[in-house]
């Protein structure tokens, strides 16, 4: 295991060289404000030696170029979205905070395209595309907060990846710091490219182990100006999850397909004080359609309203804000039942989740903790939340690691994978381990090894390098 230095006045006097004294932070308060993410449970938190912030390009590779002379361990951080532990400092040394480099740069709207800094709110790049008629179409359900740095280099994922994919997917080209503190842009403004390694496709989604983000030019859609958001409700689950394929068979295109089990729907109601239909009983599936061609929005409808009652929907109603409200609940809802939750966000094949979903609920049964599932269902990737209800640590710590064990090998057994959005992060780095195929993980190690030969940048993250 690699032996990091600690931050001694020498570093500290390096860094305030770089960045200025003002945005140099070793108070113990702001130490204890980065110790963690989105992680509640206190045994994945670590303090960091020291907190900066650097305002350009320039200065982050400087920082990285100081980490190797020093052998000091740096964590990038975003906004600090993560639910998968990636941006918590577990081998000391530097947090560097991204949010001073916020400049949307240019917004061309003849080319279709924005370039932004990594710091820049996801909610503001899809607010000024908007008000050009225009679209962003990344959107993680954590937009209102998240950063565009993060975004990319966890891929993140949202409501919209069915039709559109996900972070990546938006992306032309990007700005990096190397491990090594050199920079160069990978990337193009291009429809195709057949010039190399696809090397900016590999740090996108890499979760800032390979590089960190700084600069990024995104892709821009237009803006389809007919929109309808459908809420199906089913007393039966099962019928709920047969909706997806029936869907995408019948060619709707659907933006987003959202399905919340009766459980979120109760605790997500009781969060945001709503009582829509069936909230004793219902499981609820959301599904958004746009269209650039008003008549072609009512022929959509038509569809859509037919097939939700040929799956078996109790109800059919168009979906207000007051149904987006909840979905948007979901999580703090159920941080308000139990303080100690752990989530996972499988993913498998979109004609598995059916069958996937039935299997790891009935299997949760066997246990004490309670399991909801939330599911972004257009493309297979399922949220089982389970949440510590009346029993010991010890007693919750074993049952999670045994329902862990069936879920990862059963998901994996179907095609299914860890992670369809929220990474891999330090949570899940001995999962990844174990059930990915070890051909894989020894290309992504020697790719780790080869790009950051002193293992400063982001370690404990993903893979561990060393094994």
């Amino acid at each position: 295991m690699t032996k990091y230095n600690p931050v001694n006045e020498e570093v500290l006097d390096a860094l305030r060289a770089i960045v200025g004294a003002e945005f140099v932070k070793n108070d113990a308060e702001t130490l204890e404000r980065y110790k963690t993410d989105e992680e509640p449970d206190a045994r994945y938190h670590h303090l960091p030696e020291v907190v900066v912030l650097p305002g350009s390009t320039e200065e982050v590779a400087a920082i990285m170029k100081l980490a190797n002379k020093y052998l000091v361990p740096v964590t990038p951080r975003s906004a600090g979205t993560s639910v998968s532990c990636g941006a918590i400092a577990v081998c000391g040394g530097i947090v560097l905070l991204l949010e001073r480099m916020d400049k949307i740069i240019e917004m061309n709207t003849e080319a279709m395209y924005m370039v932004v800094e990594a710091g820049a709110r996801t909610v503001e790049i899809q607010k000024l595309a908007n008000d050009a008629g225009l679209l962003y179409a990344g959107d993680p359900c954590s937009a209102d907060s998240c950063l565009i740095g993060g975004n990319i280099a966890t891929n993140a994922g949202g409501n919209k990846a069915v039709r559109y994919g996900t972070t990546r997917h938006q992306v032309y080209s990007i700005e990096v710091v190397t491990p090594t503190g050199e920079i160069v842009e990978l990337g193009n403004r291009l429809k195709k490219c057949s010039t190399g390694y696809c090397l900016d496709q590999l740090v996108m989604g890499s979760e800032g182990t390979l590089g960190i983000i700084t600069k990024a030019t995104l892709k821009l859609l237009p803006l389809c100006p007919y929109r309808l958001d459908i809420l199906a409700i089913f007393t039966d689950v099962q019928k709920a999850v047969d909706l997806v394929p029936a869907l995408i068979k019948a060619g709707l295109n659907p933006t987003s397909v959202e399905f919340m089990d009766n459980g979120f729907v109760r605790v997500a109601s009781d969060y945001a004080e709503l009582r829509l239909p069936h909230y004793e009983d219902g499981s609820y599936v959301i599904v958004t359609v746009e269209t650039f061609n008003e008549d072609e929005l009512d022929m959509k409808m038509e569809q859509l309203d037919e097939i939700c009652t040929a799956c078996g929907a109790t109800d059919v109603v168009e979906a207000d804000e007051r149904v987006w409200k909840v979905r948007r609940s979901c999580l703090e809802g159920s941080k308000a039942l139990s303080k100690v939750s752990t989530s996972d966000d499988l993913v498998v094949p979109v004609d598995k989740i059916a069958v996937c979903l039935n299997h790891l609920m009935e299997e949760s049964k066997k246990y004490d903790f309670e399991c909801m599932c939330l599911a972004h269902a257009g493309d297979g990737n399922l949220h089982f939340n389970v949440l510590k209800m009346d029993m010991s640590d010890e007693e919750w710590e074993k049952q999670v690691s045994e329902f862990h064990k069936i879920c990862y090998a059963y998901v994996y057994s179907i095609g299914g994978r860890l992670s369809g959005e929220h990474g891999i992060g330090a949570k899940k780095l001995h999962a990844l381990a174990e059930y990915c195929n070890p051909v894989e993980m020894s290309i992504m190690k020697t790719i780790k090894r080869a790009m950051d030969p002193n293992n400063v940048l982001n370690p404990g993250k993903l893979i561990d390098a060393e094994i």
